[in-house]
């Protein structure tokens, strides 16, 4: 058997072999896997329900002897946001490293998962001070991994080559999880925990504050389907460093949970995430679960030194013609 990720049913932890063993004897079991994977087993192949692990099949999708034979759809018992994210996390702490931001996403992982933390920025950056805070208040190990220009200079060469969709906003976010992912490789992680689907999933951008009321619910959904391509860029990313992101709030429990909330309710009154925020404040003082962070393009300052280095190579006003530059072989 070939597994990628990590698998779960009806909420227990299975070991490649275990899971062996149980399809062996039951092959129909497949479709009620949860967790995060990619499987080979004989002529099976099989991937998580919302293909968070990358694999050579569709997402969700159960495929044996070249056809699709079925759908992978665990079904879990209805939860409230905070029980979902309790289990959705605890099922991801037996292993692996917190990318911690100090944001209210990724300080209620790490809160909830108790596992030593990273993070990355360049020196004196927000993300720095903010995680060092957090990491304190927590009583958790945190790594800190001062990132410099050279560094940045050599590392956006490498992120260029590998986006799908070359473009500002992925280079700068890619080369953040590039340096994500190395550092986590470099402690003896595979495993990384972090935020992604929370903006998506509560109502984290700041365009949710100014959207019309009848139009937020199509916005989530549009979010929503935005995830897919997201999750392909960051898993490629990580995967350069033979590391994986895992991801709680795109588990089915958590995804499920945030469905049943109105989209009224999670942006209201001009705060955004607000389910997500009621839920940390049961783990977090109320400064660190209702802070406003910056994306972390901007709050590692990578974004604003990727500016730089394409002014200096003659790129003043388009980062996109110098992003077509440095993807010249």
């Amino acid at each position: 058997m070939l597994l990628k990720g990590w698998v779960e049913l009806d909420g227990k932890l299975f070991s490649e072999d275990e899971l062996s063993q149980r399809i062996m004897d039951d092959p129909s079991i497949l479709s009620r896997l949860g967790g995060e994977f990619y499987l080979e087993y004989e002529t099976y192949r099989a991937r998580d329900h919302y293909g968070i692990i990358p694999g050579d099949c569709p997402a969700g999708t159960i495929i044996c002897d070249n056809q699709v034979k079925g759908k992978i759809d665990p079904q879990y018992a209805d939860l409230s946001l905070a029980d979902a994210i309790r289990t959705a996390v605890t099922l991801r702490s037996d292993t692996g490293v917190v990318a911690l931001s100090g944001g209210v996403d990724s300080a209620l992982i790490a809160a909830l998962a108790k596992r030593p933390c990273l993070v990355v920025g360049m020196e004196g950056s927000h993300d720095i001070r903010q995680a060092q805070a957090v990491a304190a208040i927590l009583n958790l190990p945190l790594h800190v991994r001062t990132i410099t220009v050279p560094e940045i200079e050599d590392v956006i060469r490498v992120v260029a080559r590998e986006l799908e969709e070359p473009n500002p906003v992925d280079l700068a976010i890619g080369t953040t999880l590039y340096f994500v992912a190395d550092t986590a490789h470099n402690l003896g992680h595979e495993r990384i925990l972090t935020g992604q689907g929370a903006d998506e999933m509560f109502g984290g951008y700041a365009r949710y504050l100014t959207t019309p009321s009848e139009e937020l619910e199509e916005l989530f959904l549009t979010d929503f389907e935005s995830l897919q391509r997201q999750g392909r860029r960051d898993q490629r990313i990580a995967g350069l460093m033979g590391t994986y992101l895992s991801m709680p709030y795109l588990d089915i429990r958590v995804v499920c949970a945030a469905l049943k909330i109105p989209s009224g309710e999670k942006v209201s009154d001009g705060v955004r995430k607000k389910p997500l925020r009621e839920v940390a404040l049961q783990y977090l003082p109320e400064s660190y679960a209702l802070y406003e962070k910056k994306a972390m393009q901007y709050g590692t300052g990578i974004w604003k030194e990727i500016k730089r280095i394409a002014r200096q190579n003659g790129y003043h006003s388009s980062v996109s013609d110098f992003i077509i530059h440095i993807r010249r072989p």
